[in-house]
């Protein structure tokens, strides 16, 4: 099979692969257990970079294998996707693990009543809860949070 690219379209195609690797080893560098499953193919498509063009933007790392240079990290576009991405799991994150939480607590207080009321729908109830925190952080962001640690405030 034959590819053909333009430098330009290389050059974003390198880019695809520096944001993809920078996802897959967000928490866990190369430890990460997806790692591996992208690797070889990373290691491929930079050492393509010079046929293409791109060879300024490849370095080789102390272990000897291909590495994005350190243009992708400086490049402001890619800092402001890559912030952009990071900014969304974060508030995504937030809003579901509150909103698990507060699901969980209302469960429990429930069958701890035994008031014999139906069951809560929790699919239903879930998604009010995210919604509301939807609302909230996006009328006051962070502002109204309060850390309560070990219960003394």
């Amino acid at each position: 099979m034959k590819v053909s690219f333009t430098q330009k379209e290389f050059t974003r195609l390198l880019e695809l692969v520096y944001l993809g690797m920078r996802t897959v080893m967000a928490r866990q560098g190369g430890d990460s257990p997806h790692f591996e499953r992208y690797a070889e193919v990373e290691q491929k498509i930079l050492g393509l970079a010079e046929v293409f063009g791109c060879d300024d933007l490849v370095d080789v790392g102390p272990d000897g294998k291909r590495v994005p240079a350190a243009k992708f990290e400086e490049d402001e576009r890619l800092r402001k996707i890559a912030g952009e991405s990071d900014n969304d799991i974060f508030w995504h994150e937030l809003v579901a693990r509150l909103a698990d939480r507060d699901l969980a607590v209302e469960q429990t207080q429930a069958t701890l009543a035994d008031t014999g009321a139906p069951p809560i729908n929790a699919d239903a109830r879930l998604k009010e809860l995210e919604e509301a925190y939807w609302a909230e952080f996006e009328k006051h962001d962070l502002a109204k949070i309060l850390l309560l640690r070990g219960g003394r405030g």
